[in-house]
C-alpha cells in the first residue's frame, strides 16, 4: 500500500541526505521524495511516498521522529490530503500527428513547453491517475523521454503539519 509522509525538518545542509539515509540504513525503499522550503525559511517539507503495511509506516514514522532536524511527521491519507506531481513528456509529433496530440494535451489541461518540428513537450501537473491516463494516450504517437518530479501534498483544511508538531510534544513531555 503506498503511503504518503510529509517531514517537517530544520532547513540546513545536510539535512536530506541525514533523512534519506536513514531510510538507506534500514533498507526502507522510497518511490518518490521531494523536498523544498516552506513559509519559514527556517524549515524545510520532505514528501516521501514509501510502500508498506501499517507496521512499516509506523516504524518509518517513529525512526524519523528520533532524529534531532525532524520537527513533525504527518501521514497523509488520500481522503483528507491533496497530492500533485509535475511531469514532462517529450512525444513525436509531425505534421500528421500534431493536432491530435495537441486535442489530448488540452482535454488533460497540459501545456506545450517546447515546439520542435518533429516533437513536442507537454508539461502536465495532477496527481498519478492523470498522468499515467495521459501517458497512455501519448503512447502511441511514440514517447521519446519522461521525467517526473516527486509528489507534494498538503492536507486539506486548517490543520498545518505544525499541529502535528505540537501534539508530538505534547505527547513526547507526558509520556515519558
Amino acid at each position: 500500500m503506498k503511503h504518503v509522509l510529509s517531514v517537517y525538518v530544520e532547513n540546513q545542509p545536510g539535512v536530506l541526505v541525514r533523512v534519506a539515509s536513514m531510510f538507506s540504513r534500514r533498507e526502507f525503499n522510497i518511490d518518490s521524495l521531494s523536498v523544498g522550503i516552506t513559509q519559514s525559511p527556517e524549515f524545510s517539507r520532505i514528501t516521501v511516498v514509501v510502500h508498506g503495511d501499517g507496521n512499516f509506516v509506523d516504524q518509518v514514522i517513529k525512526q524519523l521522529e528520533k532524529m534531532p532536524v525532524v520537527q513533525a511527521v504527518q501521514r497523509l491519507d488520500s481522503a483528507t490530503a491533496v497530492t500533485r506531481g509535475m511531469t514532462m513528456i517529450k512525444v513525436s509529433a509531425d505534421d500528421s500527428t500534431r493536432l491530435d496530440v495537441l486535442k489530448m494535451a488540452e482535454l488533460f489541461r497540459a501545456h506545450v513547453v517546447d515546439v520542435q518540428p518533429t516533437t513536442l513537450i507537454f508539461e502536465i501537473t495532477g496527481n498519478d491517475e492523470k498522468v499515467t491516463a495521459f501517458t497512455r494516450l501519448l503512447a502511441p504517437y511514440g514517447i521519446l523521454e519522461i521525467i517526473r518530479t516527486g509528489l507534494i501534498a498538503l492536507e486539506r483544511g486548517e490543520n498545518t503539519i505544525t499541529d502535528y508538531k505540537q501534539v508530538s510534544e505534547y505527547y513526547s513531555k507526558n509520556l515519558l
